[in-house]
């Protein structure tokens, strides 16, 4: 765990300076070095707090929008790669405790929602729904409609080509029943499959769209 000034960085990133440095330090340590004094309960609180405040978000921010409109935006903004993007930004991986070699883009985004507990633990939830806002209000002002996941877009795209129907198989799993990881692979006429792994069959699925959509040149939200 980074010492001194690099702290002190993280409590400005993060708009809160922490009575309980000791929630701070679980909520990036990896059991692979801390064991059951890891993230991993304050990643499952996180992801619920994380929820109620960007379901609040945007029903104020899209009157408008239907249930459906305002899941997909849901899905999309508490999704493990936007998880992921917001850890790069934060710097998780400069005070991560975690084995060499174990690192990956599903720990980034376990350990921003084990901090976003931390900070609703340490501050209330006055503290948490402010660092969840500065962070995610950018995130909500950058699609001006609802994204279409990616297994919705990979569907549709292969209907408008009159190609068959993406098919999903389960390839494998790993990893402890607390933390697995599903690998998945789709298959599409005429393509070669693309394969992805994630901690659900469901994002596995999701991840292996996104990557064949890619693949194609597709963009996921034309």
């Amino acid at each position: 765990m980074a010492k001194g000034p690099a702290i002190e960085e993280l409590f400005g990133t993060l708009g809160h300076r922490f009575s309980n440095r000791g929630l701070l330090i679980r909520a990036l340590s990896h059991s692979s070095v801390a064991g059951p004094e890891s993230y991993e309960r304050l990643e499952f609180l996180g992801d619920r707090v994380l929820g109620l405040v960007v379901a609040q978000l945007l029903l104020e921010r899209f009157p408008a929008e239907n249930e459906g409109e305002i899941g997909r935006r849901f899905a999309a903004l508490v999704q493990a790669s936007t998880l992921a993007r917001v850890g790069a930004d934060i710097g998780v991986e400069r005070f991560a405790r975690v084995s060499p070699g174990v690192l990956n883009e599903n720990i980034v985004a376990d350990m921003v929602e084990a901090l976003i507990a931390a900070v609703y633990l340490d501050g209330g939830m006055t503290s948490a729904e402010a660092f969840i806002r500065r962070i995610w209000d950018p995130l909500v002002e950058q699609k001006s409609r609802p994204p279409r996941d990616p297994k919705t877009a990979l569907q549709e795209w292969a209907q408008s080509k009159g190609h068959g129907l993406p098919v999903y198989s389960d390839v494998g799993r790993r990893g402890p029943d607390h933390q697995p990881e599903f690998t998945v692979e789709v298959s599409l006429e005429g393509q070669e499959p693309a394969r992805a792994s994630g901690p659900s069959k469901r994002a596995a699925e999701q991840d292996a769209a996104a990557g064949m959509l890619a693949r194609l040149g597709v963009k996921q939200d034309a």
